[in-house]
């Protein structure tokens, strides 16, 4: 029995017509070889199985086969999304530069915003995304209470001018996405909105039988606390994924935290004495030298915070000390939401530390600074004693620091930095551990944000205007097959999930040309599986089996039958699954009934 087949879920495709296709009317054109530009496993294995081409840096044609894939995930997004109350339209892939003006994204967004002008010389945008056209539309169209809540959504091409368009799909410049949009009355509402897109979100990637996982994202300068992303668990994926294996709790890096420490903080047992440590610079270096473990070590990281006029003239700079243990590193995302620097820093320069320090980094610490400076310490360094940091003086650090007794409590404790595996889960229930993943989706409540920057207001029951509370919902369509594909390959090529496959089933008939016999019964079983609804081809290119079994283990459909005079004979046919390592054999009279037994239907 091939239960491994079967989609976790249960869930069954869209019902759609089958129309019988076979391999010589279809254009197959597959690759010994990837060409040498191809970097990851997906864009390899899409470019030779002919499921892409490439036409320009980060563009490709989406080819026959590749394209069947598409369609699928389309299909299955598209019915959830209708399911889940949403309602399509389709918005244009050029948009006029004056709503993006009005949100002020025209001028903020930097050169991935691909800006164009017509012959008239207006200016326009070619959409990353849609946030000001359905805000746009959402003003004309919605103007009582009564008409929301409104989900609206499309899925349509996007183009994102990617400095670097790397790895095929995954990080293309023209791409399909679908983009939904709600709109509600008040914020209760677009909370609703937001959970019942992150429950069809679930159960669009139950679907499509992948190993996913949904975490909590960080909201960027919008603020809140919804948000959360759909990452396909690979160990080539770009983003880490912090999750505990005994709950619920899972976050990308950026959000991610540790149970904080609990104290008290021990008592100070060392004196404070400046040691020559020559040459070595890093906390790891030191704590050799040393014999010291390196989570004793602090490292010292300066920001600069510089405060502008209305005239956009640099009115004054503050230098801020950030104090993390050597065994961590700072995250980027948390700093930049602590007071002071939730408005954005920059690392300080040479001369800046110089003049604050009196000496370069590398030797840097809190204690015998020239100048003050703001101090935020890691809430781990501010429970730790006797330890280790800089002597601000070259080949020297300082030990047996103890706060309140050689310097100050710091300005600011704050959680600043990367969680770590085998950290405490901030939940008590285990330790953390860290996975690699693809972010194939993203729920993000927005507020207000575009609404009022676009004055789109509704009249609420009071018959007062109110601003729309909204949020955005995002799935990477084409981004998802070099995911699925990321997940689920071997040596020969890739391995579909039944859901997703651009054919479910091929027929593998050797020698139809020659045998009469076996021209017959591969007909009958294809008009069988084709009258029952199965996404079936026959291969009837005539290659010899080696070739055509090499193709299709390449491609990726998940079952594959062969018929021959000598399986004939016995009255028998191979069905062998794309994971399997063996056939098994099967009587041709039950081959149809037994196939779409084991289907993910």
């Amino acid at each position: 029995m091939h239960s491994r087949c079967r989609a976790a879920s249960g869930r069954s495709l869209p019902h759609t017509r089958t129309y019988p296709m076979k391999a010589s009317q279809f254009l197959i054109s597959t690759l010994k070889e990837a060409p040498a530009d191809a970097e990851v496993v997906s864009h390899k294995l899409m470019m030779r199985a002919g499921m892409i081409k490439k036409l320009g840096a980060g563009i490709y044609n989406y080819m026959p086969m590749g394209l069947r894939v598409i369609r699928k995930v389309e299909a299955i997004v598209r019915e959830e999304m209708n399911r889940a109350g949403a309602v399509e339209l389709t918005m244009p892939v050029v948009q006029p530069a004056e709503l993006w003006q009005e949100t002020g994204r025209f001028a903020k967004m930097g050169p991935e915003l691909l800006r164009i002008r017509d012959r008239h010389e207006r200016d326009f945008v070619i959409q990353p995304t849609s946030e000001e056209v359905v805000t746009d539309i959402a003003r004309q169209e919605l103007r009582s209470y009564k008409q929301l809540p409104k989900n609206l959504y499309q899925i349509q091409t996007k183009f994102r001018d990617e400095r670097r368009p790397r790895f095929g799909l995954m990080r293309g410049r023209e791409f399909i996405m679908k983009d939904a949009y709600s709109f509600d009355r008040d914020s209760t509402g677009a909370q609703a909105s937001y959970q019942a897109m992150a429950q069809a979100y679930r159960r669009i990637f139950d679907r499509f039988g992948l190993k996913y996982r949904a975490v909590a994202a960080d909201s960027g300068a919008i603020g809140g606390d919804l948000s959360e992303e759909f990452q396909v668990m690979a160990a080539t994926g770009e983003d880490a994924i912090v999750y505990c294996p005994n709950s619920d709790y899972a976050a990308n890096l950026e959000k991610a935290e540790a149970l904080a420490p609990t104290g008290p903080r021990p008592a100070a047992t060392s004196n404070m004495q400046d040691v020559p440590t020559p040459g070595k610079s890093t906390c790891a270096d030191v704590a050799a030298l040393l014999g010291l473990p390196l989570d004793l070590t602090v490292k010292s990281i300066v920001l600069a915070t510089d405060e502008i006029n209305d005239r956009d003239e640099l009115i004054g700079t503050r230098i801020w000390l950030l104090l993390l243990r050597g065994d961590h590193d700072m995250n980027e995302v948390k700093v930049g939401k602590l007071p002071g620097l939730d408005l954005g820093f920059r690392f300080a320069s040479e001369q800046e530390i110089l003049e604050h320090f009196g000496c370069k980094p590398g030797y840097l610490g809190p204690v015998g600074m020239k100048k003050p400076v703001a101090v935020v310490a890691d809430r781990e360094v501010a429970v730790l004693a006797n330890w280790v940091c800089g002597a601000n003086r070259v080949d020297f650090h300082r030990t047996g620091v103890n706060w309140g007794r050689d310097l100050p409590e710091p300005d600011l404790v704050a959680d600043i930095r990367n969680v770590v595996a085998g950290d405490r889960s901030p939940d008590g229930r285990g330790e953390l551990a860290i996975e690699r993943g693809i972010e194939v989706g993203h729920v993000f409540y927005l507020g207000s944000k575009y609404s009022r920057a676009m004055n789109a207001t509704f009249l609420d029951e009071d018959g007062k205007p109110k601003f729309f509370e909204m949020g955005c919902y995002g799935i990477g369509i084409t981004r998802l097959p070099a995911a699925a594909i990321e997940q689920n390959h071997d040596e020969r090529g890739i391995i579909w999930p039944d859901a997703i496959a651009p054919f479910t089933v091929v027929l593998c008939p050797i020698g139809m040309d020659r045998s009469v016999q076996v021209k017959a019964s591969v007909e009958k079983l294809y008009a069988e599986l084709i009258a029952a609804g199965v996404d079936v081809l026959l291969d009837d290119r005539g290659e010899r089996p080696g070739a055509m079994f090499a193709d299709w283990e390449l491609i990726g459909v998940p079952h594959r039958i062969v018929i021959s005079d000598k399986g004939l004979k016995d009255g028998q046919l191979e069905y062998q699954h794309r994971r399997d390592t063996s056939a098994t054999r099967v009587e041709v009279a039950q081959m149809s009934s037994w196939l779409i037994d084991h289907l993910d239907r």
